[in-house]
């Protein structure tokens, strides 16, 4: 009897926690060493070093630069990324008035910032990311900044969320373009409805999952 074996590829997920924020930065990759960086937060030369040395040890071809958002702890890596790679930036449009005002806001707060590079792709709700053999779809959650996107994958069910969500928590709206109304709006019809299975990658802080925060989190009740 033959026996047919259905080829099962897997997205490897690795993350960093860089800069003065403790942002997670986001390596995504399968077993074609195609890679996608998301939300670069790489503040300095030790932590690009960092970024660097993971993807050469590993052999890996970055072939994406993405943002979930535009604020600044989550693009000071973008430049670097851009020009090692010869990468374009994708996000979505509605962050472009977040990421013009990057490096003004990193003057406030007195750090030192590289520029990013404009955006070549916007990003929308239902366009689908390609990278080796997988691939990760998006859905539009703002609330937190103006043009958050979530990256989600329905194999593997996880979710690289940004700042929407986070374990116990939820995303800060009363910055500039944030809005506490439309951010629950896209955690609960956005995010809950991908089910309670889905893990969450968050944009500082630990995993969690759907279904914890679902009866947990003090904001979704």
């Amino acid at each position: 009897m033959l026996i047919l074996k259905e080829n099962i590829f897997m997205i490897s997920i690795h993350y960093f926690t860089f800069g003065p924020f403790d942002e997670n930065t986001y390596i995504l990759y399968d077993e074609t060493k195609e890679c996608i960086i998301i939300d670069p937060g790489c503040y300095d030369n030790r932590e690009r070093s960092e970024l660097a040395d993971f993807i050469q040890q590993n052999e890996l071809k970055p072939v994406k630069l993405l943002n979930t958002h535009c604020h600044l702890d989550h693009i000071f890596g973008n430049g670097f990324v851009a020009d090692k790679y010869n990468l374009k930036l994708e996000m979505n449009k509605n962050d472009q008035i977040v990421l013009d005002s990057y490096l003004t806001v990193a003057g406030i707060y007195n750090l030192q910032a590289q520029p990013s590079p404009a955006p070549s792709v916007y990003l929308e709700e239902g366009d689908i990311v390609n990278f080796g053999n997988s691939s990760l779809q998006i859905v539009f959650t703002p609330g937190h900044s103006p043009g958050s996107i979530t990256f989600y994958n329905t194999e593997q069910k996880f979710m690289i969320a940004g700042d929407v969500l986070f374990n116990g928590s939820i995303g800060r709206s009363d910055l500039p373009g944030g809005n506490h109304n439309a951010l629950i709006n896209s955690i609960k019809t956005k995010l809950l409805a991908l089910g309670d299975d889905y893990k969450v990658y968050s944009g500082h802080g630990p995993t969690t999952n759907i279904g914890h925060e679902r009866k947990t989190n003090p904001f979704l009740t």
